[in-house]
């Protein structure tokens, strides 16, 4: 019996687990089957780059399916879900802006009426004579130019008024009357400002007055006398604790009648401009007190 003929000797295979080496030589002096080995490692190379690839398109798959599983639930996760997966958000999905900073409300205050203080004597404190309402020697109005004449300040009012004005004056308590005469192409017109202590006395005075209230023509200083005996045109009217009052005439004594429109003017103008003068007085105040 013959031990060492019982069948093929098994091969040793470095990359098989548990295979058993044997000896080159076993069963006598023989040489590795270098081929045979060589051939045997190829076949091993060849499983190992087939396990590769197919665990790479296994992995494929699988990152395959993780985007898919990420897309649907970036759709809400309803397969059914239709359009693009790039649709912007509704408006109520979109972070809103802050809200802009508020700002407590400032109010600043009201301004000053320049009425106010020319509307009763404890405001209306400014400088007041005849030449800080009347400045200068003319007047322009437009295109008119009127030359100042005469001027006259009293505080005894009735003697400066004539007709049914004296009584008027004295019963509202007239402090100050002035009075002021401008000439133009033998018109002359005098303006009469009365002062009172309240708007409400110099609104009184108005109202009382009537067609023969008539402040007193002041002429002299190249001004020939006026409206002695003539008819002349009048104006009466108030503003603030002011009643102003005109009297036209011609100065060559002569009736004025409703046809002499330079007439009319000339008292017009200087009625107006004396308007404007008893309000700048105000805004003047007004002006000063509110940079105090």
């Amino acid at each position: 019996m013959s031990f060492g003929q019982g069948g093929p000797q098994s091969q040793w295979d470095p990359w098989k687990p548990h295979s058993q080496q044997q000896p080159w030589n076993s069963g006598g002096d023989q040489t590795p089957d270098w081929a045979a080995l060589a051939e045997a490692s190829e076949a091993r190379n060849k499983r190992r780059r087939l396990l590769l690839i197919g665990g790479g398109a296994v992995a494929t798959v699988a990152i395959g399916a993780a985007v898919a599983v990420a897309v649907m639930s970036a759709n809400g996760g309803d397969p059914a879900a239709k359009g693009p997966s790039s649709q912007v958000p509704a408006t109520a999905d979109l972070p809103s802006s802050p809200a802009a900073p508020s700002f407590e409300p400032t109010s600043a205050p009201p301004p000053l009426d320049p009425k106010d203080f020319i509307s009763s004597a404890k405001k209306d404190k400014a400088e007041l004579s005849p030449q800080t309402l009347f400045p200068g020697t003319q007047l322009t109005m437009g295109d008119t130019v009127y030359k100042k004449g005469p001027t006259a300040d009293t505080t005894t009012c009735s003697s400066a008024a004539q007709g049914t004005l004296p009584k008027v004056l004295q019963a509202q308590d007239c402090t100050r009357l002035m009075r002021v005469t401008y000439t133009r192409d033998g018109v002359a017109v005098t303006v009469g400002v009365a002062v009172f202590d309240t708007e409400a006395r110099a609104t009184r005075a108005k109202g009382q007055t009537d067609t023969k209230s008539i402040v007193r023509a002041l002429s002299g200083g190249g001004v020939k006398p006026f409206c002695t005996g003539a008819v002349c045109r009048s104006t009466t009217n108030s503003y603030g604790r002011y009643a102003y009052f005109t009297l036209a005439g011609f100065t060559n004594g002569k009736d004025v009648t409703t046809k002499d429109t330079a007439v009319f003017s000339a008292g017009d103008d200087l009625a107006e401009f004396t308007f404007r003068q008893i309000r700048r007085r105000g805004e003047a105040q007004a002006s000063a007190a509110a940079s105090e």
